[in-house]
């Protein structure tokens, strides 16, 4: 299966193919991979994400899917890349991993069926939709500081093509340890779904991506942390969680919270009143 990343080499954005543990340039320069300044192996002009599709995160919560799927839009500001540095920001403390697959646009999509959907796939590439939930009293509904904030998208470390999504192994790991473990055949709606559905009412264009949903056990991470998701036939993305360098303004705007919706999502099944609601104080 090809495989296409974009680096930056002598200060510009390239293509690169992967041959064996080298880059490859349209023009013969070569880098070695573990060199190599990554960069997001597409540039969208758009970002959708599903909210919830594989079963085991729904089980997770306890909850019942509606009918057709839901989503939220992740501004291209929040776009990262493989080895990346991921920012949470100083006064925040619920920083959740969501490895999750990538779906990468090739054509101009618009008003097509799931069974033409195939068609209008360029690839497919590995993300983390990293929630930043400390907002999510005030942004749930738009989720637009929870997932869109910057540096909370990576993707990488390069497209795929000609990748069969079907019954596909997906893991996270933080610090090495396997915190994820999921498969693509327990997605309630297929990759193909999801962009027919999108490009009913949005016209997708070449390089926009939809980010297809993520398994059970999405937890907060630290600064200091290594997360990596790895998705088999698409390779392994890796970054790493720092402090930003100023602390959320408190002249302005809402502010990071604890309250129980904040916590319910971060713990997910390990908040100790999943199922139940506490009593109020």
């Amino acid at each position: 299966m090809p495989e296409y990343r974009r680096i930056l080499l002598d200060g510009a954005a390239v293509q690169v193919t992967v041959d064996g543990d080298e880059l490859v340039a349209g023009d013969g320069r070569r880098v070695r991979i573990d060199d190599a300044q990554h960069l997001p192996p597409v540039v969208p002009s758009k970002v959708i994400a599903v909210h919830l599709n594989h079963r085991s995160r729904v089980d997770e919560f306890r909850i019942d899917l509606p009918d057709t799927p839901t989503y939220f839009h992740k501004p291209t500001s929040s776009l990262n890349s493989h080895k990346g540095a991921i920012v949470r920001p100083e006064g925040c403390e619920w920083l959740n991993y969501e490895g999750e697959v990538a779906i990468v646009i090739g054509k101009t999509a618009r008003n097509i069926s799931p069974a033409e959907a195939g068609e209008y796939i360029a690839g497919y590439t590995v993300a983390n939709d990293y929630g930043l939930h400390d907002f999510r009293d005030t942004d749930a509904g738009s989720m637009l500081r929870v997932k869109g904030s910057d540096t909370l998208c990576p993707l990488g470390p390069g497209l795929v093509t000609d990748w069969d999504f079907h019954g596909k192994r997906l893991r996270t790991y933080v610090n090495g340890e396997v915190v994820q473990d999921g498969s693509t055949d327990e997605m309630t709606w297929d990759m193909h779904y999801l962009v027919a559905d999108i490009a009913r009412t949005i016209t997708l264009y070449p390089g926009d991506v939809l980010l297809s949903g993520t398994p059970a056990n999405s937890r907060p991470v630290k600064p200091g942390d290594v997360v990596e998701v790895e998705v088999e036939g698409l390779g392994r993305l890796t970054n790493h969680v720092v402090t930003g360098p100023t602390p959320i303004r408190t002249d302005v705007g809402a502010q990071p919270t604890e309250s129980e919706e904040v916590l319910s999502t971060a713990l997910g099944g390990d908040w100790e009143f999943r199922g139940i609601r506490p009593p109020r104080r």
